[in-house]
């Protein structure tokens, strides 16, 4: 459902104020949160949505999807994956520079990619540029340009236009980002010895496993500490599968380095012990390891070692995923649930004690604070983007594949309302370029 322009107030018993659940009503005006009053100092005679005891907060700022468009716009396009993103309560997707062709590597190339999502996108979407060997005299034009931070690779990235870099290439990098503020992410995987999956069998999901083990995250995730630490520019890890390197991270971050890590929903809600044989649907880089792996990896997001949660939304064609053969090692690595990611981590995470302010602190504030949104997103609060979601965390849904449709249930993934307060323009942000929702 999404709110016309005659509403200009929400009314909740639940709505997520800093970290306190409290009954309130949200006053809107200009798409943004004018007021917050409780229920006994509103007086306005304004049309209101009263929602109840569903639980009102902040849209998720999803900072890690991979949007493929242009160049590949049959494996996802902005007119499909934002409309998935509102599904499901993400209100700001950050798009990655690849998979799409060209690339986000150019300052050119990232005028081509608004030109492409401008009038396509249902949600606020902002952009992330890319670091590949020779580009590093086109990172400072795309920081004015309003590109959010930029993204590399020390493996080989899965699409040939998007080459890994070199030490030299980061260290050349490093140089042209200090002093502006901007964030440099990694694919934290390096090649570390010869890999022998093809002496496996490639149907078993345990091959594909053995193929990319923990130590490739943890090698890689020391060069990106070192490199943290002696030049001081913002780092992040992006999808960490692995919680072994989880002591090297602490230990850079109290020697001094700006250095943040996130992981996915995939790696939360599913283990290598349940991946059948032939499931190539399961593929991603990193693999998802172990259910020991897991249950450390939820511990160190309640100890804050972990400082996020996003989706790494990566659709591709189904014939890439070698669904007849079921090969792990020919099959396209990505998992697409870009719409999922709040039901997911609230269904493993109420488990485990977490409450909705920690939802709100790992799927929406930390998010918009690595992309530099977190003075207009990721809080309810006088003055910011009147991005709203409103759920019930106690009701429930069954996922289907037949017409993507969710049906009711007793035994299934929490069911979601979402509210979108829409945005009809186009604007330059001075932190970061944001195509508005259509």
């Amino acid at each position: 459902m999404e709110l016309g322009s005659t509403v200009s107030a929400v009314r909740s018993n639940r709505v997520l104020v800093g970290d306190e659940v409290c009954p309130a009503v949200i006053v809107i005006k200009d798409e943004k949160i004018h007021q917050i009053l409780s229920h006994g100092d509103f007086s306005g005679a304004c049309e209101v949505l009263d929602v109840g005891d569903s639980v009102v907060m902040p849209g998720i700022v999803d900072s890690h999807v991979h949007v493929n468009e242009p160049g590949r716009t049959s494996w996802e396009g902005f007119w499909t994956a934002t409309r998935a993103a509102a599904a499901g309560g993400v209100t700001t997707i950050v798009d990655m520079p690849l998979n799409s062709i060209p690339p986000t590597t150019t300052l050119g190339n990232f005028r081509d990619k608004l030109r492409e999502a401008t009038g396509k996108c249902f949600v606020d979407t902002a952009f992330w540029g890319g670091v590949i060997p020779g580009n590093q005299l086109e990172l400072q034009p795309m920081i004015q340009a309003g590109v959010a931070g930029f993204k590399c690779f020390l493996i080989h990235s899965g699409v040939e236009e998007f080459p890994h870099v070199t030490d030299g290439d980061l260290h050349t990098a490093m140089k042209q980002l200090q002093g502006t503020g901007s964030v440099l992410l990694f694919h934290a995987e390096t090649e570390v010895q010869h890999t022998t999956e093809e002496d496996g069998d490639p149907t078993q999901y345990s091959t594909f496993l053995q193929s990319r083990p923990d130590v490739m995250e943890t090698e890689a995730i020391r060069t990106v500490t070192e490199l943290c630490l002696q030049y001081q520019v913002r780092c992040h890890i992006v999808h960490l599968s692995s919680a072994e390197p989880l002591k090297l991270i602490q230990e850079a971050r109290q020697a001094g380095a700006p250095l943040t890590v996130e992981t996915t929903h995939h790696y939360l809600s599913l283990c290598a012990e349940n991946i059948p044989a032939g499931a190539t649907q399961f593929k991603c880089c990193p693999p998802i390891r172990g259910s020991v792996n897991q249950e450390q990896l939820w511990s160190a997001l309640k100890t804050g070692q972990i400082d996020m949660v996003v989706s790494d939304h990566s659709p591709c064609t189904p014939d890439l995923k070698k669904l007849d053969s079921g090969d792990f090692t020919q099959a396209w690595g990505g998992i697409s649930s870009l719409q999922f990611g709040l039901p997911l981590f609230w269904s493993s995470a109420s488990k485990r004690g977490f409450q909705l302010s920690d939802v709100v602190r790992l799927l929406s504030r930390r998010t918009a604070q690595l992309c530099r949104l977190d003075d207009q997103k990721g809080s309810l609060a006088p003055g910011y983007d009147a991005d709203l979601v409103v759920w019930d965390p106690d009701r429930e849904f069954q996922v289907s594949n037949q017409l993507n449709t969710f049906y009711d249930t007793e035994n299934s993934f929490i069911f979601i309302i979402f509210i979108l307060i829409s945005i009809f323009l186009h604007r330059l942000r001075k932190q970061a370029f944001i195509i508005k929702t259509r």
